[in-house]
């Protein structure tokens, strides 16, 4: 199904958007940071279609040299128009935390 996102996630997204609305860097950061904490993976296309990240690849890699164990597993997705695309789907690895140098 196309875009389908389960009801729980689809709330967590809203919420860390609301959480911070700003359109930096610093806040799309912030954003992939605080839903990827609450347990959820996060697509490319989720990231800029709910949390109004554009280029979550640049936060992705801004978070891990701030020494967060974030992975990328490439995933296809369908878009609206019925395309696929393969996009990265990062998870963030929860327990200890890298230490940038």
């Amino acid at each position: 199904m196309i875009g389908h996102i389960p009801p729980d996630k689809l709330a967590a997204l809203i919420e860390v958007r609301e959480l911070f609305p700003a359109g930096d860097g610093k806040a799309q950061c912030s954003r992939v940071l605080a839903f990827l904490e609450r347990g959820f993976s996060l697509n490319t296309f989720e990231a800029s279609r709910y949390l109004d990240v554009y280029h979550s690849p640049a936060r992705v890699l801004q978070l891990r040299a701030a020494g967060h164990n974030i992975i990328t597993h490439w995933v296809t997705v369908q878009t609206e128009a019925g395309k696929l695309h393969r996009v990265g789907n990062y998870m963030l690895v929860r327990g200890e935390v890298k230490h940038a140098a």
